[in-house]
């Protein structure tokens, strides 16, 4: 099992440059299936996820090819066979790969798809990912663990409403009515910015795709797709991440490859609590922040304040001078890493969803472990602000989702190594 050992207390101060989004990539990687024509995909970050999703449509029967060089995904489906199992196998790791189901059963009027494993920070139900393709007239029955879907006709264009906003369900609505016959409305949608990707990378493909009002998308289903060449968006994650250890010990680093109008919430979260940031349209100075301020904030869909970087922040927030709270709304187990924060030094309480943060606590290295991929991070994090060493346990986690990690704040001078 591979750890990562972390020597706190070192000043940051250096350059980085955000990957491709993991989050923006899987989808558009299962949207590839509808197509025949050649795909290339640029910027894609080589993380776990991906790699585990590229293999799920290898298995799946796509000509699919990773040059890592270049970091660049090429498809080629002309003439290719597919099958419509998705397995257990590569699913169990793996939350987004449910994602397969709405292309399968679009394109081919049947698929078979592991319920799905990944994080373990809360249950996740597919109930939304199924209401929106039985809408589009599949029928549906869950056995030994498996989704089997069928739509005898194929899917048919239909008016969908969520009851709640799911980031997932609203993908895999959004691929599946692409190559249905006829026009869907989408409403209650996510608006993230990975399904603004998506929807733009479909556009590639010739979907005639529109928001028709603020979380309503219009789709005229086409079995016509176009070759198309894309670039993934950057990493918003990694980027709040990255300002985030900037913010708790570097005295200079510059953060590029990015858009920082799709950062408005985080920045503003970030400002209140008197980091020092220097913002152009695609770079971000963080400068050393001296005084650290309290806040309280709630996780929301887009554009609130996003979930994944509710650990991250809890980091931050044991610098502040006085009392913070965060209120987790999107899931119920997303608190796994403060007990570990607490073996730290941290002062943190927990009572149903809301953890009270007291400040100005100094941070020991321990030997800890990491539950899931951005509970890992906000490990590292505490790490390169502790005194003395941090033993990161159970890095595959990390490895989900985030490129280069080590090299990236190697590069800033962190004391940070991997042991196999």
């Amino acid at each position: 099992m591979q750890k990562l050992i972390i020597k706190g207390k070192r000043n940051l101060s250096g350059n980085i440059k955000i990957s491709g989004s993991k989050n923006a990539t899987l989808p558009i990687l299962a949207a590839s299936i509808l197509n025949n024509q050649k795909i290339e995909i640029s910027n894609t970050p080589l993380v776990k996820d991906v790699i585990t999703m590229v293999e799920l449509l290898k298995y799946i029967g796509s000509n699919i090819k990773i040059n890592y060089k270049r970091k660049k995904i090429v498809i080629n489906n002309k003439k290719k066979k597919f099958r419509t199992l998705a397995p257990y196998k590569l699913l169990k790791t793996m939350r987004a790969g449910v994602i397969v189901l709405g292309p399968l059963l679009s394109k081919f009027k049947k698929a078979k798809v592991s319920l799905p494993g990944g994080c373990a920070i809360g249950t996740r139900p597919v109930n939304l990912h199924l209401l929106a393709l039985k809408k589009l007239g599949a029928n549906i029955k869950i056995k030994n663990g498996y989704i089997l879907a069928k739509a005898k006709n194929g899917l048919r264009g239909a008016k969908i409403k969520f009851p709640s906003i799911s980031v997932g369900a609203t993908e895999n609505a959004i691929i599946a009515a692409s190559y249905a016959d006829g026009v869907s409305y989408i409403s209650n949608c996510a608006t993230e910015p990975e399904i603004q990707d998506l929807i733009n990378f479909l556009k590639k493909m010739n979907v005639n795709i529109n928001w028709v009002g603020k979380r309503k998308i219009k789709i005229e289903g086409t079995k016509k797709l176009k070759s198309a060449n894309y670039k993934i968006m950057f990493d918003r994650i990694e980027t709040g991440t990255f300002i985030i250890a900037g913010a708790l010990i570097g005295t200079k680093i510059v953060i590029s490859g990015i858009e920082t109008k799709v950062l408005k919430k985080e920045l503003q979260v970030l400002k209140k609590m008197g980091v020092k940031l220097e913002i152009k349209s695609k770079e971000i100075k963080i400068l050393k922040s001296r005084k650290i301020k309290p806040i309280s904030i709630t996780t929301a869909p887009y554009p609130g304040f996003p979930t994944d970087l509710q650990a991250q922040i809890m980091v931050l927030m044991t610098k502040a001078n006085g009392i913070s709270t965060i209120k987790e709304n999107i899931f119920e187990n997303r608190f796994m890493h403060v007990p570990e924060l607490i073996r730290m030094g941290a002062k943190i309480n927990i009572l149903d969803n809301v953890a009270k943060i007291t400040g100005s606590s100094n941070l020991n290295g321990a030997e800890v472990m990491a539950t899931d991929l951005r509970a890992s991070v906000s490990l590292v994090l505490a790490g390169l602000v502790a005194k003395n060493k941090t033993t990161v346990n159970r890095v595959y986690h990390l490895d989900r989702g985030y490129e280069f990690l080590e090299k990236k704040l190697k590069n800033c001078k962190a004391a940070i190594s991997r042991l196999h």
